[in-house]
């Protein structure tokens, strides 16, 4: 994959993924660096998110200072089980940008929303078409629901590398 900042942390934001999704994500990134050509690529900033991380962000907003940034608790997000990522785009090789509407490479396509057309291409669900929008989030799900993750989380269902067996 073509990258503007350092592989290793790219290869440590796909790692982290669950390993089902591991070797498509990979070829998702160098679909979104075919497709950014100008000013802007594409860094996953979040991937998987023990429960601790994600109740630590759902504080925020609640009984921490900030905006809210997240409504699940831990073990109610689809980062918890390696299925999710959230995504920037780095403008200019430093300046982070969340913005869906801008066409940083000139070719009449606003960035982010050619990111957003990769994943869906690919099966995955865009936190931008939710009732409480979430830009920069896409999650694959295989079919199974929240509530489903959590009770093969209590079942203790994992793999031998501590992933759920899906």
């Amino acid at each position: 994959a073509k990258t503007l900042f350092p592989y290793t942390t790219l290869f440590r934001s796909i790692q982290m993924m669950h390993p089902k999704l591991r070797a498509e994500v990979a070829g998702i990134y160098d679909e979104i660096c075919e497709a950014l050509k100008g000013r802007a690529f594409c860094r996953f900033s979040y991937t998987l998110r023990t429960f601790r991380e994600q109740d630590e962000l759902y504080c925020i907003g609640r009984t921490k200072a900030g905006k809210k940034v997240t409504n699940a608790k831990g073990g109610y997000s689809y980062h918890n089980y390696g299925l999710a990522l959230d995504i920037v785009l780095i403008v200019d090789q430093k300046t982070a940008v969340w913005d869906i509407k801008s066409d940083f490479d000139g070719d009449g396509k606003p960035d982010w929303m050619q990111v957003v057309h990769i994943f869906k291409s690919h099966g995955w669900d865009w936190g931008g078409d939710w009732r409480f929008t979430d830009y920069p989030h896409f999650q694959k799900s295989f079919g199974y629901k929240i509530s489903d993750l959590l009770e093969m989380h209590k079942a203790k269902k994992y793999d031998s590398n501590g992933y759920l067996s899906i």
